[in-house]
């Protein structure tokens, strides 16, 4: 251990709980996360009859959570929460929910947060935001039907406190809108597109995943409109992920068997048409979310990948420069003798495709 260290150790040992809460409160402002663990660790074994101890546990938990040692965090927080207390408990119950699912223990952080979100005796502000981040777990676990739920409840309640005079904190109604369109996101990456499948089977995945695309696009933009700083810049990112993602599977989407070799041709230059379209709204969408970002002074891993994600998609647009932006005109067709009679009926409507797994979202 180098001197320093150990200087610092032995005068640990010399301190009594009131110099030990202080020292540790210090380094704690001061940024410096590992000295001020180390503090309150001392008091809380040291002095366990110690005045300070229970507020030195959950210090050491935020300590721990900065360090983002997230079990030695969430040891400290179990000991101080209660999900039915006030203060210092209920708040440590927030903090031991966020280390189990830094620790992917998602199941045990969605029951925890559902015993808060359950409270009537709590501000609406404090209810749906254990209910937003109880529905994130619950995605996160893989529960997408029951996430969709209580993202839903969560924000249906926060429209109503709103009405109320009691808005909810933007971050976290933001934070719902982003995992709602996380779901359909989710759900619009799970359709596939069948190698056996003929050209009118594979138009209608492409038209059902066009219908999800739509549907994620609509609660990552309410998300945008929020104007959280972080929720905005991560949902633009996500919005330009869903174009790249639609490019990338239609670029390996089987042609249809049926066709011939012009066929093939046309079909595939087609496509090529198409998948420029969802590149130039890509570049788009990345282009806006980074200069937002820049604009705001938001910075993290959103942003990282939307520059990176942005020039990835130039290239390939440049790939694809010679492709037309318009399809080509139809063939003239053969020439017929007039008809003589005329339809009065209105055009036959294209019928609707079925639902695969999930049913396109239409708002709210």
């Amino acid at each position: 251990m180098p001197p320093q260290e150990v200087r610092a150790d032995l005068a640990l040992l010399r301190m009594n709980d009131e110099e030990l809460f202080a020292a540790g409160s210090s380094a704690f402002a001061a940024g410096d996360a590992g000295r001020a663990a180390a503090c309150f660790e001392r008091l809380v074994t040291a002095f366990p009859e110690s005045s300070h101890r229970a507020r030195a546990r959950f210090n050491a938990g935020l300590a721990r959570e900065r360090m983002e040692d997230w079990d030695a965090a969430r040891q400290h927080f179990s000991e101080v929460a209660d999900p039915l207390g006030k203060g210092d408990p209920l708040d440590a119950a927030f903090h031991q929910a966020e280390a189990l699912y830094h620790l992917d223990r998602y199941p045990e952080a969605a029951t925890l947060l559902g015993r808060i979100a359950a409270r009537s005796d709590l501000p609406a502000a404090r209810r749906i935001e254990a209910q937003v981040q109880q529905g994130i777990c619950q995605v996160d676990a893989g529960d997408l039907e029951e996430g969709e739920k209580t993202l839903r409840s969560a924000l249906a309640s926060a429209k109503a406190a709103a009405d109320r005079g009691e808005p909810a904190d933007e971050y976290i109604t933001a934070q719902g809108q982003f995992f709602l369109g996380e779901i359909y996101r989710l759900h619009c990456e799970g359709v596939t597109f069948d190698p056996d499948a003929k050209a009118d089977a594979l138009s209608r995945t492409l038209e059902y995943k066009a219908e999800l695309l739509l549907s994620a696009q609509g609660h990552y933009l309410r998300a945008i409109k929020i104007g959280n700083g972080y929720w905005a810049t991560a949902a633009g990112e996500r919005i330009g992920n869903l174009y790249e993602v639609l490019h990338r599977q239609m670029i390996d989407s089987p042609t249809p068997r049926e066709l011939n070799a012009e066929e093939v041709e046309v079909y595939r230059q087609e496509l090529r048409r198409r998948i420029k379209v969802l590149l130039t709204k890509a570049i788009g969408v990345y282009e806006t979310t980074v200069a937002t970002a820049e604009r705001i002074g938001t910075a993290g891993p959103f942003v990282d990948r939307a520059r990176a994600s942005l020039e990835r998609m130039k290239q390939l647009l440049l790939a694809e420069a010679d492709v037309p932006d318009e399809p080509p005109p139809p063939p003239e067709p053969a020439s017929k003798p007039a008809s003589r009679r005329r339809s009065i009926a209105r055009p036959r409507a294209a019928p609707a495709s079925t639902a695969q797994s999930a049913t396109p979202d239409t708002g709210g």
